[in-house]
């Protein structure tokens, strides 16, 4: 079965503690946190603070996405705030395997995230380094966007290299991910789906991400 990771993005954020509880209470594996910094992305979402009070909701694991300028200022800081894995955008970091051993380092998984426009071959050098690359299916900075078609071909292309160097090494798709498309991001070999809209805007959000799970 998939790793279902929803997005807090789409919570609630009125009512956090409550969507917490519902997340813990459900077959949701992960906790997936999209830190947003106005710089990086046209957008800005919540912080170390936030990430702190979710951390005393829940044993789940905080799967953080930074999608921020210079990461290497913050990792110490999320660590603290209970992140159990955090993925860098190769796009903000031009010394990207410093940054991944500053996350190993730190004790946390690490994790690498590619743009839409991004080829796979931006990160052919760290794959035996990291523990997850995060595939975007849309453009970042903005939830509730329309899945991208093409990202199915990208996913199949990062599944057929990570087998052939590093097979563990698992692919989080992250943008647009709904009920309609899991199965054939899962089929393309994708091991994580990030769903935000998909989960939290619907009437039983608990059922959906049973149903979720259930993709194959």
């Amino acid at each position: 079965m998939p790793i279902v990771a929803p997005s807090i993005l789409a919570a609630n954020f009125l009512q956090l503690q409550q969507d917490c509880n519902m997340l813990n209470e459900s077959k949701a594996d992960w906790f997936h946190l999209d830190i947003m910094d106005g710089r990086f992305v046209p957008n800005i979402s919540f912080g170390i603070p936030v990430v702190e009070a979710i951390k005393k909701t829940t044993s789940k694991i905080l799967d953080v996405h930074l999608m921020i300028v210079e990461p290497e200022k913050y990792i110490d800081d999320f660590k603290k705030a209970g992140a159990d894995s955090i993925t860098v955008h190769v796009e903000a970091c031009p010394h990207l395997h410093r940054n991944i051993q500053q996350i190993k380092n730190a004790g946390l998984k690490a994790g690498v995230a590619l743009n839409p426009h991004t080829p796979i071959c931006m990160i052919e050098n760290v794959l035996l380094d990291i523990d997850m690359v995060l595939i975007m299916s849309v453009n970042p900075g903005f939830g509730g966007q329309t899945f991208i078609p093409h990202t199915l071909h990208k996913i199949k292309e990062l599944r057929k290299k990570l087998d052939e160097v590093a097979p563990e090494v698992l692919i989080e798709a992250d943008g647009g991910i709904s009920l309609k498309n899991a199965a054939a991001v899962i089929h393309s070999g994708a091991n994580v789906l990030v769903a935000g809209s998909a989960i939290f805007h619907t009437a039983n959000p608990t059922a959906t991400i049973g149903q979720f799970k259930m993709v194959i």
